[in-house]
């Protein structure tokens, strides 16, 4: 007798290398696909778009503010940067983003900063990628409206948690999206993102409202007004009691109530500081992005029309947040521009994609992927960006000359004071919050821009020397002061120096 024992056993390992192989292929054709290729080139638009951005002057007290936590496993609850508010209470309502900038400048310094705003604000605009491609299956009107997320991103690209909070909204919209879909099992995910985005931006809020909208909108049933989108009485059921763990969630912060009312109290009380921060003030409506933005709100409601195809409850009345908030806060166009790109997706564009070309795409990915690479800042080109944008050398005059006493500073040089200077008390610092309850930020505005005499300020804090920003009004005016002198000027900064505190 003959055994049909090595025939079969070499058809099934012949089938198992067969099916090993088709898979291997589909999955380098996956890796080289065209909707691939578009998500590369979206990574190093961002990319790009960063590459000069190391200009933010928050940057350094909140680097400061990591570098305390880390150090002392303590989140700080009063004011010690500066003399002039010294003390008084202050809620470090984005620790946790601030401890994870610390760490990734711990790491691999001023690039380690770099990768961290890169991956972040790479993983927001892909996500936005992400669900349009769910919404409409089409990778090239997925990446148009991605790159719509980028435009208006950019008001706010920068090393700050800001970053973070809107990759965790982009986050919270991909995963209602799904749900609503029928994959309701992604709700679960919800609560612990976020009790950890409550701890890193208070944008968290924005996040329960939205998550409210879907639920009320979960159960409205179809009518002639809106495109019906009541989900299954599971769903309804999952993602109610998501908003509930959500809102436990939050509850999750070594803070407190301070930390929830934070939000509330930047709209509502802190009038000075909003009005005196520029990303605080409304858009201009003569810039490019305003005007992109005011398209876009009509461009929605045009092509629904001519498309014949109505609007949901859920996307009118995220519509109308976004909007809402953008007009009024220039900061809250990089909001808009997560909430608005699905939405106009949908009514933008239609399905279908072109012919796959994997060699071509894997062309593109490599391109990419080296244009990244080659294109990333150096240390010493982020040093040279730093020294542009923040007074390095005058701190090396200080630092060099001993010079002592209290100092006053240009608002936006008290970041990297307190952080290359931190054995000197600052005047006044990027937490606009804390020197507006004081009132400080109401009398540095009034001596800044000359409103009052500026030896009244001078003497009232007993002010021995002024480190301000090269070519500012004040500047002009401190050396016609009696018992002023300028002792140090570059082209960044310039100082003044009491006569007699010398």
């Amino acid at each position: 007798m003959f055994s049909s024992e090595g025939p079969l056993a070499a058809h099934a390992e012949a089938a198992a290398a067969a099916g090993e192989r088709s898979r291997a292929s589909r999955l380098l054709r996956s890796i080289f696909s065209y909707p691939a290729a578009l998500a590369a080139g979206l990574v190093l638009i961002t990319v790009l778009s960063l590459s000069n951005r190391f200009d933010n002057p928050d940057l350094w007290w909140q680097l400061k503010i990591g570098e305390d936590i880390w150090n002392t496993h303590a989140i700080p609850s009063s004011d010690s940067f500066s003399f002039t508010a010294a003390g008084h209470p202050w809620t470090a309502h984005e620790w946790l983003a601030e401890v994870s900038m610390y760490a990734a400048y711990k790491l691999a310094g001023y690039r380690g900063l770099m990768v961290w705003v890169s991956a972040l604000a790479s993983l927001t605009f892909l996500l936005v990628y992400l669900l349009c491609w769910l919404l409409t299956g089409n990778a090239l009107a997925s990446f148009r409206n991605a790159m719509v997320a980028w435009c208006f991103g950019t008001v706010g690209l920068n090393i700050r948690p800001l970053i973070v909070g809107h990759f965790f909204l982009a986050a919270e919209i991909f995963i209602l999206e799904l749900a609503r879909m029928g994959r309701s099992r992604w709700l679960w995910l919800l609560p612990p993102l976020f009790a950890v985005w409550v701890n890193c931006h208070g944008s968290y809020v924005f996040g329960m409202a939205l998550l409210a909208v879907y639920l009320v909108c979960s159960r409205v049933k179809a009518n002639s007004r809106f495109t019906a989108e009541e989900w299954d009485p599971c769903s309804q059921r999952r993602l109610a009691w998501t908003l509930a763990l959500s809102a436990a969630a939050l509850c999750c912060n070594p803070v407190g109530l301070r930390l929830w009312l934070y939000p509330f109290d930047t709209m509502l009380r802190q009038t000075s500081s909003m009005n005196a921060i520029q990303e605080w003030l409304p858009p201009n409506l003569r810039e490019p992005r305003t005007l992109a933005m005011l398209a876009a709100i009509v461009g929605i409601f045009l092509l629904s029309m001519l498309r014949r195809t109505t609007l949901s409850l859920r996307e009118l009345l995220l519509l109308l947040m976004g909007a809402g908030l953008a007009v009024r806060y220039l900061r809250m166009m990089f909001l808009f521009g997560i909430v608005i790109s699905p939405i106009l997706c949908r009514f933008g564009f239609g399905r279908g994609e072109k012919r796959d070309h994997p060699l071509a795409n894997a062309l593109i990915l490599f391109g990419c992927l080296a244009a990244v690479i080659w294109s990333f800042p150096t240390e010493a080109a982020l040093e040279k960006q730093v020294e542009r944008m923040s007074p390095v050398q005058a701190v090396h005059f200080i630092r060099r000359t001993n010079l002592t006493g209290r100092m006053l500073n240009d608002y936006a040089f008290g970041g990297y004071l307190i952080w290359s200077l931190p054995e000197r008390k600052v005047f006044i610092d990027g937490r606009g919050d804390v020197f507006d309850w004081t009132g400080v930020l109401d009398e540095y505005v009034r001596w800044v821009n000359l409103q009052e005499d500026p030896a009244l300020l001078l003497e009232k804090y007993k002010i021995d020397f002024c480190i301000l920003a090269q070519g500012s009004s004040i500047a002009h005016v401190m050396p016609y002061l009696p018992g002023w002198k300028q002792i140090y000027a570059d082209d960044v900064a310039v100082i003044f120096s009491r006569e007699t505190a010398r």
